[in-house]
Order: C-alpha cells, then sequence, then structure tokens
C-alpha cells in the first residue's frame, strides 16, 4: 500500500508529552475542554484528576447537569456555562484544546486555538494517548452507516470465543474510559467522522471501513473532507484493513494509507469471495483471507441464517447490508484469530440495537416499522429497499443531502410521504425532479429543540405523522420511519423521534 501519511493538525507537535500514560502528573497544564456531554465531562475528569489546571466551557446554562458539576467542583475544575465563554478562547494561556465531536472545526473557539498555536485534539486522540500499559487490541470500525450494527456483532463474536470485550467509542462506554477499565482483552471500537476528524497518532491493530456515501456535509464542509476523517481509521493498522469490495473508496483508502509494514488489505463481499477476501458461498458465511489455503479453500464461518438471527428477522433471508456488516465484524474478529464457531455463536446471541429497522406492530395486513437510525441517505436506500409497498415518514435536518436518488430509486415503491422535518426544502425539490405526482402530506414543524420541552414538540409533530400515515396505509403496506436526515431540528435525538413513533403507533391501534 502507498504511503499517505496522515496530515497532522496545526500545532500538533505541541501537544504535551505528559499526556502519555495514565497516571503520569499534569501539574502545571492548563486545558480546556469544550462541552459537558458524553466526550467532555469523562475528559475533564480525567484530567482533573491527574492535576491539569481544567477549563470547561459550554454554551448550555440551563441544562441540569448538577451531579457532573459536583464531580468535577473535586478536581477544582473551572466550570463557565453560557453562550459569552464558548465564541473565543478564555483570557488564561492554554497548553491543550480538548474538543468533543459535536463541535465543528470551524467553531471560532476552535479557529482561534490554532491561530494561537494551542494544539486541538479530540477524545480518540487523548484515549490513544493515556492507554499506557493497558494493552488491549483496538478493533476499529467507521462508516456511514451499518457501524453500530457491526460494533456490537464484533462484541458478541468476541464475547462467544471467550474474550473480555467492550463496545465503545460512538456507542457503548465512552473511549476514554474504556481504555482506564482493568482486565479489558479487546476493545471494539465505533469511530464518527466528527471523532476521527480529530486524531492523527491512532494505530489499531485492525480497522474497517464498511462504506462511504456523502453525509455530514454541513459539518466537514466537502465531502473530500468526510472522507479523509473516514480514512484516518486506517493509519497505521498494525493486522488489517478491511474494505468492501463493492465499495471503491473504502479499497483506494486502503490504498493511499500508510500502515505498519505487514498490514494486510481485506475485503468483504456478499458474492463469492477471491483470494484475501469474506464472502458468501450459497447460504454459507466464509473466509478466504485468514487461512493458509485461502487460494484453494474457504473456511466456513457462519450461515445467512445466523445473520437472520443476529437482525431479528430469523426465518426470513437478511438484508444485503446486514450480510456485509456480518461479513466486517467476522473480519476483524478473524485479524486476531477467532475461530469460526465462535462467530456463529455471537451472531446468534446479537440482539439489534433499538430503532434499526425493528418491527412496531402488524395490523390489518400493515407493518410498522422504526428505523430512526437511518439518518441519512444511504441508511434510508437501504431501509426503503427492503419493502414493497411503503408509505414513508421522513424529514428532519438534511446535513447538506441531495433526495434525488431516493426518491428515482424507490419511486416505484412509495405510497405516499409524510414529511415531518422543519426545512423540507431539499426533499421538496428532490420531488420536483424526480416524483412530482407523489402524495406528499406535509406535517407541521414543531419549534426547535431546546432544553426545555423536546419531548412534548416532537410527539405532536410524531401523533401527526402516524395518523397521517394510517389514513393513507393499505393491507400490504409498511409505514416505515426512514428519516434520512438527522433528528435534532425537532427531537432531543433519533432514539426520542423512534421512541415517539413507537408510543404513537401502539396509542393508535390501542395495544
Amino acid at each position: 500500500m502507498a504511503e499517505n501519511p496522515v496530515t497532522d493538525y496545526p500545532n500538533a507537535d505541541a501537544i504535551p508529552a505528559a499526556l502519555v500514560g495514565p497516571s503520569s502528573s499534569l501539574d502545571g497544564l492548563r486545558i480546556l475542554v469544550t462541552g459537558l456531554g458524553v466526550t467532555g465531562f469523562p475528559a475533564a475528569v480525567h484530567l482533573g484528576e491527574r492535576g491539569a489546571d481544567v477549563i470547561v466551557v459550554d454554551g448550555d446554562e440551563h441544562a441540569d447537569v448538577s451531579e457532573k458539576i459536583q464531580i468535577l467542583e473535586v478536581f477544582d475544575v473551572d466550570i463557565r456555562r453560557g453562550e459569552q465563554h464558548v465564541t473565543s478562547l478564555p483570557e488564561e494561556a492554554l497548553d491543550l484544546v480538548v474538543t468533543s465531536p459535536g463541535w465543528r472545526p470551524d467553531h471560532p473557539l476552535l479557529l482561534a486555538a490554532a491561530e494561537a498555536g494551542v494544539p486541538v485534539i479530540g477524545e480518540v486522540e487523548l484515549a490513544w494517548r493515556i492507554r499506557g500499559t493497558n494493552d488491549a487490541t483496538w478493533l476499529a470500525i467507521t462508516g456511514t452507516n451499518g457501524k453500530t450494527t457491526t460494533t456490537t456483532m464484533l462484541e458478541s463474536m468476541l464475547v462467544a470465543n471467550g474474550m473480555k470485550a467492550k463496545a465503545c467509542g460512538n456507542i457503548g462506554a465512552p473511549l476514554l474510559e474504556a481504555v482506564l477499565e482493568p482486565g479489558l482483552e479487546v476493545l471494539a471500537i465505533e469511530l464518527s467522522s466528527f471523532q476521527l476528524h480529530w486524531q492523527y497518532s491512532l494505530s489499531a491493530d485492525a480497522a474497517a471501513v464498511l462504506n462511504i456515501a456523502p453525509d455530514h456535509l454541513d459539518w466537514h464542509g466537502s465531502a473530500d473532507a468526510y472522507e479523509a476523517a473516514k480514512a484516518k481509521i486506517y493509519h497505521q493498522a498494525k493486522t488489517a484493513c478491511i474494505y468492501n469490495v463493492a465499495d471503491e473508496v473504502t479499497l483506494h483508502m486502503v490504498e493511499e494509507a500508510d500502515v505498519v509494514d505487514g498490514a494486510k488489505a481485506i475485503g468483504f463481499t456478499t458474492g463469492i469471495p477471491r483470494p484475501g477476501e469474506l464472502g458468501v458461498v450459497e447460504d454459507i458465511l466464509v473466509d478466504r483471507a485468514f487461512i493458509p489455503q485461502r487460494y484453494s479453500s474457504a473456511a466456513e464461518l457462519a450461515s445467512l441464517d445466523d445473520v437472520a438471527a443476529a437482525t431479528g428477522v430469523p426465518g426470513r433471508a437478511p438484508a444485503d447490508h446486514q450480510v456485509a456488516n456480518a461479513l466486517a465484524a467476522a473480519a476483524l474478529a478473524r485479524s486476531i484469530g477467532v475461530p469460526g464457531q465462535a462467530i456463529s455463536e455471537g451472531l446468534k446471541n446479537h440482539s439489534l440495537g433499538a430503532h434499526r429497522m425493528v418491527t412496531v406492530a402488524e395490523n390489518n395486513g400493515i407493518t410498522w416499522v422504526d428505523d430512526s437510525k437511518a439518518t441519512n441517505t444511504h441508511a434510508a436506500n437501504a431501509s426503503l429497499g427492503s419493502f414493497d409497498s411503503i408509505v414513508w415518514i421522513a424529514g428532519g435536518l438534511p446535513k447538506g443531502a441531495d433526495f434525488t436518488s431516493l426518491f428515482a430509486d424507490h419511486g416505484h415503491r412509495l405510497r405516499a410521504l409524510v414529511l415531518i422535518g422543519s426545512d423540507d426544502s431539499a426533499f421538496r425539490d428532490a420531488i420536483a425532479a424526480t416524483a412530482p405526482d407523489l402524495d406528499v402530506i406535509r406535517i407541521e414543524p414543531a419549534l426547535a429543540v431546546d432544553s426545555g420541552v423536546p419531548r412534548r414538540r416532537g410527539e405532536a409533530v410524531v401523533a401527526a405523522a402516524v395518523e397521517a400515515a394510517a389514513g393513507i396505509a393499505t393491507s400490504g403496506d409498511t409505514v416505515l420511519l426512514a428519516p434520512a436526515a438527522a433528528s435534532m431540528d425537532q427531537f432531543l435525538n433519533y432514539n426520542t423521534r423512534g421512541e415517539l413513533f413507537t408510543q404513537a403507533v401502539h396509542a393508535h391501534l390501542g395495544s
């Protein structure tokens, strides 16, 4: 694979050397942490516990974070809440900024840090540096879609093999906490493009990019920048770089990655695999990459029935994207010697996460499906392709996406669209270009969510959407919540959106 080192961030060479290891003193260092959320809080606790002079800034001064504040005050952390504290750097001289994934690179405070020569890192970089003597294996996963399912499948395979493993990173435990947990043998790490953007020295034992489609363009600024962030997961990979044979972008990422000598490029495909790949022969998942006889034979890993069980559809053929997820998880597991029996058992033991193609109810021939996790066009495409006759509930924050292909590819499946987003312009443009005759029902948007009543506002929107869909759907239809957009315009998060949908469906059905 060709060398193409990851571009260092400005002033990265100024990151304090004392960060390395979990217990060295940070006395005398002043570190700014952005946000009091899932990432910022544990970072502030860890840095404060090691003696750093920590300042935390958070623009939200209304949320109840009293418990977090009590803990941080034990370590003399300086907490500054309110918009006035997040528009520029504090007056004190800083040695480092540790930022949360939600903060965009063009945030004024982060731009000011770069201009002032203060290095900026994120959770992944911090966790990698502090891991110290923790020699747990790092198996890292990213991609536009399927990250969570693949990560939890991998965790289940590892546990089935008798390993002490944990899913962490963008799901489960914060990565910073996981690397400090004693006794863990393997970390199954989901990483978002936001997290990867702020790191440059990660060297995972094996890494996988599942797929790439335009997403989060508002955050990254361009598709190229988004792809570059994802590609960083391969940087200095030690054993294997797992890529999607059907997605050439992922192969090119591997080809351009600067890896440790000896790391192999391993593909996965839902078709018959070539040597160096995992794939499917008849109804069996097989390995032609991690066996000595890969040029003449294949090792059996699991069955499609195992994948169906893992994805909540036992007795039915699993969707191609779920088979691909299982193969990617299996490739990562195989990279550290997990046998086929544990991979099969892990799939059988796996339970699909909430709000991912969950059948909420079936009544009078109508199936109600919650795929609130489909927050972009790539995920929604997979959802829409799984059903024949759909009343589609969609909309939200478009994140710069173009929805034209969804209507062009699936217009023949759509009986109607129930539109719930606060900004419907991108959907309207796509409909006008590809499906002008589609029946569209617009649900009056709720006000933007704040720290006050996000559930009540979202509840009214979803209840109206469910009633509208019920008025259209007939026997044989699927009412599908697959928004193809982010949730934060009207909901606290995609989980809230899915929960409210489930509640509204049961309320409508009287169940």
